[in-house]
C-alpha cells in the first residue's frame, strides 16, 4: 500500500517522537539502526521530512533530529505519507490499472474505494502522539 521510502518515514517519524518526549535527538545513524534501514535510503527520507517541516534537523556536535513536543499531537500520520508518496494512496487502483473510475471501475473499484476512504480517515486522524505513546507504553512496536 505504501512506499518502502513511506513505510520508513513513518517508522523514522515515530522513532523520532518517541525519543523527542524524551528530551532526545537522534541523529542518522541511529535511526537507520533502529527502523532496519539503509543510512543513505534513510537520510533521503528524512531530508524529505525536514523538507515538509515534519521533523526538525539540528545541526552541530549536540545536533540530530527532533520533533517539538507541542507539535506530536498535531501532526497526524498523512502527513508523512503526503510527504513523501504524495496522494497517490488515495487515488490508486486496487489491481494496478493506470485510471480506474467511477466510469470505467476495476473488478474490485466499489471495495476498494471503501478501503481507502477508511485509510484516509484513519491517517488523519491519528497523530504522532498516539503512535508514539503506545510505542512508550508497549503496545506496539517498531521492529520485530
Amino acid at each position: 500500500m505504501f512506499s518502502k521510502a513511506c513505510q520508513y518515514g513513518i517508522k523514522a517519524t515515530i522513532f523520532i517522537a518517541v525519543k523527542s518526549q524524551e528530551d532526545k535527538r537522534v541523529n542518522l545513524n541511529e535511526i537507520a539502526k533502529e527502523i532496519d534501514s539503509p543510512i543513505a535510503f534513510t537520510a533521503k527520507v528524512l531530508q524529505k521530512l525536514t523538507k515538509s517541516k515534519i521533523i526538525d534537523s539540528i545541526k552541530g556536535a549536540t545536533g540530530g533530529f527532533e520533533i517539538k513536543k507541542s507539535q506530536l499531537d498535531k501532526i497526524m500520520i498523512s502527513q508523512i505519507v503526503t510527504s513523501i508518496d504524495g496522494d497517490s494512496v488515495y487515488e490508486g487502483c486496487g489491481l494496478g490499472f493506470g485510471k480506474c473510475s467511477e466510469i470505467k471501475p476495476c473488478a474490485v473499484h466499489f471495495k476498494f474505494k471503501k478501503i481507502r476512504e477508511d485509510l484516509k480517515e484513519m491517517l488523519e486522524t491519528t497523530s504522532l502522539k498516539v503512535l508514539s505513546n503506545d510505542i512508550n507504553n508497549e503496545i506496539t512496536f517498531l521492529k520485530r
